[in-house]
C-alpha cells in the first residue's frame, strides 16, 4: 500500500474492502501513463476476486483501488504474468509494471507446501524465478530507459527497526551506480517518490509527495 498509495491504507492481509485513497492508478489516468499489473496465478484479465491457487490478492494492491474496482477498463490492466514475456518480446511493456510472483515463487511459502523450511529452501525458488523471468528483461534492449526495482516482501521477523526492519531492495538501471550500496535510510514512500519522479508524474500520492527520493543510487 505504501508503494502505491503513500499511505498505510490497510495492513490486514484479510482486508476485503475498497481503498479510495489517492493512488498510482488514479495518477496514471490523470497523466496519461500506461500501466499493468503482471500477477502470477491471476486466473483472468481484470480478476478482482480473492486468493486462488498460489495467487494472493493482498500482494496486488491495485485490486483494491476504487479507481480499478469501479472501472472495467482500468481493471483490464491487471493481467496474468504469462503476458509479461509476450509484452517484453513485442517491446510493448507499459510505462509502469507491477510484477507479482505467486506465493511459491516470492520466498513466502515452503516448496511443496511444507509447514516449515529453511530460508534457503524458500529463497531458492525465488532466485530461480527471477533468473527465468526477469533476467531476460535485464538483457533486453528495453532496459535502455528502464528502472527495475526488486523489493522483498519483508525482512527478518526479529527485525522491526523503523517499523519493518531491513528489506532487501535492488536498484537496476543503465544509469544506476554499479555495485553501489546506499548509505541512507529509505522507506517505501521514498521508493514511491523515486518512481513518481522517474515517470514525471504531475503529483505523487500520499507521503510520496514529501518523501526524499533515492537519487544517491544514480
Amino acid at each position: 500500500m505504501m508503494m502505491t498509495t503513500g499511505t498505510l491504507a490497510t495492513t490486514d492481509d484479510g482486508f476485503s474492502g475498497t481503498i479510495s485513497a489517492d493512488n498510482l492508478a488514479r495518477q496514471f489516468a490523470t497523466d496519461g501513463k500506461t500501466w499493468k499489473v503482471y500477477a502470477e496465478g491471476l486466473p483472468s484479465v481484470g480478476y478482482l476476486g480473492g486468493d486462488t491457487g498460489f495467487y494472493l490478492k493482498h500482494h496486488n494492491p491495485f485490486a483494491y483501488f476504487s479507481d480499478v474496482t469501479g472501472n472495467p477498463m482500468a481493471a483490464a490492466n491487471m493481467v496474468p504474468f504469462t503476458q509479461f514475456a509476450s509484452d517484453l518480446d513485442a517491446n510493448a511493456l507499459p510505462n509502469y509494471s507491477f510484477v507479482v510472483p505467486n506465493s511459491r515463487d516470492d520466498g513466502h511459502d515452503c516448496p511443496g507446501g511444507a509447514a516449515s523450511c529453511s530460508d534457503a529452501a524458500r529463497l531458492g525458488p525465488a532466485d530461480t524465478w527471477l533468473q527465468s523471468n526477469i533476467a531476460p528483461l535485464i538483457a533486453s534492449s528495453s532496459m535502455g530507459d528502464t528502472l527495475l526495482l526488486i523489493v522483498f516482501d519483508e525482512g527478518a521477523s526479529t527485525d522491526t527497526t523503523n517499523g519493518g526492519g531491513h528489506i532487501a531492495t535492488l536498484v537496476i538501471s543503465p544509469i544506476a551506480k554499479q555495485g553501489f550500496q546506499g548509505t541512507g535510510t529509505y522507506q517505501h514512500q521514498n521508493l514511491l517518490r523515486t518512481v513518481g519522479e522517474a515517470l514525471r508524474l504531475s503529483s505523487i500520492p500520499g507521503e510520496g509527495a514529501t518523501a526524499g527520493n533515492m537519487g544517491e543510487f544514480f
